[in-house]
């Protein structure tokens, strides 16, 4: 750990400045998955930045996709507005009660202040008058896997390229339809079980605005209903330095526009508006994969999320199931007040039932599954309410009410109280809960944002849980907390430094011991965190973290660790963009990990889980061939020490190297 001192002072002069706002990238860092597929958020602020919104005429609902903003906030700009009149400057914001500079560094990259103009939109412009693109994506590990030896009983028959083809056109935020199609690496490509070529198709229609039908899908879509006790199949941020960020907001109806092969519908859907009243409704069938298991009932006890057919057994789950789903929701509103009804069915061809743990005794079994809900929010002056109750088929409960209050220019706070039953089940729900689905949980979020003075900012949330029953890995009822507290520095309108602590106390099952009933212990992880980042010139930005770990500090599996990097990026006004990272890391074990966010070609991201001891480094570089034309490469290499082996099972590679390249070509119309 002394090396740390010295990274730390080198850190601080060597620091790039991604496409993504730092706290987006750290909310996306706390999702932990570098195996995420959900790149809507990605081509949504992709468009924002080519057709930035006018904060002068932007409403509710054009603003809440952007994700930088409350309710509490937009809601506030309104009223702004309505009292003062347009806005002159961007900058003009720091009147408003809430934004503050860095909301607006956010904001800027997406937004503009300008005249309204009213244009005359036809059906036959909304077809004419959009961007359309195509987009091929190759990567591939280099190092060959164990899975890729022939001579074992189970291998991967396919090539070790991932693939992915896209063809996207949008009108505005009016009119969508294309087609995304994905192979992974290996998966076979048009013989064996991949006869059809890609092993997953999608395609969307969505459009907007057509008289009374404010929202039309076709094909693949999303539903998001309420607060996500019900469903929500939309990206989620959970806790994050996002102190205020933590109600689920978004349009009930999106179209789908992601390679992941899971959390959508297949089918028709519509929204309906008439007077102060919204209805939507959908129809979905789809098949998916899932394990299955032929006992004494022929079942399955767990959905196939990962998205992979490649080996034998992987391919004998292959959409074996089907899905029929269907619901919707019946909203009203008037003025800042907003009540919502929803319900959600789903039909499966076979019953579900878990495996016989003690933790599955209230885990949802049958081949239906039923959830509905009411769901409010309400803005009165500086306070913006919220919340949702639920049941599901067997009159279960769960309850979620939040609270986003502004009790001073320069502070406010949120709270937020989820009491949710062991015996609720939500199988596509995603709500602001400690667990990955709203189950077995009880617990109170407190959050603060403070701007003392100018260019400071610092935020905060202590969060305390309990699972009234038994979970997976913790043996008991059990309570964890988790605290968070982030200062933030904005030197000037070029740079932004912030230093992070973060403690998490969370009961796991007590392992390696000689006691024959293992039983729950709190674990404690804490993270500290330097980040800087800087836009040296026009061309040239610099970023760098520095990041420590300590888990289980005082205990029987105490590890700690450190990751640093530094990152320049060049962003020239014509054809050629790039960018460099060098990292070192080193930690105790996997216990010990550290997800650090990466820049990824357009559309793309990754956050790798790091441990052990290693180096790692990457480059990226685009180029703009013609003016339709564009070029995107990416190498990554991490170098371990001290390994002979990566990875695992049939993943595992000989060596201590691992390289992944990336190409991509997008061509515009």
């Amino acid at each position: 750990m002394r090396t740390f001192f010295i990274i730390l002072f080198f850190t601080c002069l060597e620091c790039l400045a991604q496409e993504l706002p730092v706290t987006t990238q750290q909310q996306l860092e706390n999702l932990g998955d570098e195996t995420l597929e959900d790149d809507a958020l990605l081509m949504q602020l992709a468009f924002y930045h080519m057709h930035p919104v006018n904060l002068n005429t932007a409403t509710a609902e054009d603003l809440q996709p952007l994700r930088f903003l409350t309710d509490l906030q937009i809601a506030t700009l309104i009223r702004y507005r309505s009292v003062f009149g347009k806005l002159l400057d961007i900058y003009e914001l720091q009147a408003v009660p809430g934004f503050d500079l860095l909301t607006i560094k956010k904001l800027q990259p997406y937004v503009f202040v300008g005249v309204a103009v009213t244009a005359k939109e036809s059906l036959l412009s909304r077809f004419s008058g959009g961007n359309q693109y195509a987009l091929f994506r190759l990567s591939r590990v280099l190092e060959k896997a164990k899975g890729y030896n022939t001579s074992l009983n189970s291998y991967y028959p396919g090539d070790r390229n991932h693939l992915l083809f896209r063809y996207r056109y949008q009108y505005k935020t009016s009119l969508y339809y294309g087609v995304v199609a994905d192979k992974d690496a290996g998966e076979q490509f048009f013989k064996g079980a991949q006869k059809a070529g890609f092993d997953f198709y999608s395609i969307h229609f969505f459009a907007r605005n057509l008289g009374m039908i404010k929202a039309l899908a076709l094909g693949d879509y999303v539903i998001n209903l309420g607060q996500g006790l019900t469903q929500w199949q939309s990206l989620g941020f959970g806790k994050s330095v996002e102190a205020m960020n933590i109600k689920r907001q978004s349009a009930v109806l999106l179209p789908y526009r992601s390679a992941g092969e899971f959390t959508f519908n297949r089918g028709a859907a519509a929204t309906i508006r008439f007077n102060k009243f919204e209805a939507t409704g959908f129809i979905s069938y789809k098949k998916f994969s899932g394990n299955l298991a032929t006992d004494s009932v022929d079942r399955f006890t767990s959905f196939g999320t990962s998205g992979y057919y490649r080996t034998e057994n992987e391919v004998a789950d292959r959409y074996k199931l089907s899905d029929l789903s269907f619901g919707g929701n019946l909203s009203y509103q008037n003025g800042y007040l907003k009540i919502g009804a929803n319900a959600v069915m789903h039909q499966f061809s076979r019953p579900m039932q878990k495996s016989n743990e003690p933790y599955n005794y209230f885990a949802y079994t049958g081949k239906q599954a039923f959830n509905a809900s009411i769901d409010y929010s309400y803005t009165y002056n500086n306070m913006h309410l919220f919340g949702e109750a639920a049941v599901d088929k067997n009159l279960a409960t769960a309850f979620v009410q939040g609270a986003l209050i502004s009790l001073d220019p320069k502070v406010d706070v949120s709270i937020l109280y989820r009491n949710i039953s062991p015996k609720y089940s939500s199988l596509f729900g995603n709500a602001f809960t400690e667990s990955t689905l709203p189950t077995n949980e009880r617990g109170l979020y407190a959050g603060i944002l403070i701007r003392p003075v100018y260019r400071w900012q610092l935020s905060a949330y202590a969060d305390f849980y309990e699972a009234p029953f038994l979970k997976y890995r913790v043996n008991a009822a059990s309570r964890g907390c988790d605290y968070l507290i982030q200062l933030s520095y904005l030197p000037n309108k070029k740079s932004e430094i912030y230093l992070r602590y973060r403690a998490e106390n969370k009961p796991v099952n007590e392992t390696g011991t000689r006691i024959a009933i293992n039983f729950p212990v709190e674990k404690l992880r804490q993270n500290l965190r330097l980040h800087y980042v800087t836009q040296v010139n026009a061309a040239i930005s610099l970023v760098g973290r520095t990041e420590i770990i300590w888990f289980d500090k005082k205990g029987r599996e105490a590890e700690e660790g450190f990751l640093t990097y530094i990152e320049t990026s060049y962003r020239a006004p014509y054809k050629i963009k790039g960018n460099i990272r060098l990292q070192y890391f080193e930690t105790g074990g996997y216990n010990s990990r550290i997800y650090a966010y990466e820049s990824d070609v357009l559309y793309s991201f990754s956050i790798p889980a790091f441990f052990d001891k290693g180096f790692r480094y990457y480059f990226m570089i685009s180029y703009d061939l013609t003016k339709r034309l564009s070029l995107w490469l990416r190498i990554a290499q991490t170098l371990y020490r001290g390994k002979e082996v990566i990875g695992s099972g049939l993943d595992e590679i000989q060596g201590a190297r691992r390289t992944e390249i990336k190409f991509q070509a997008t061509y515009s119309f």
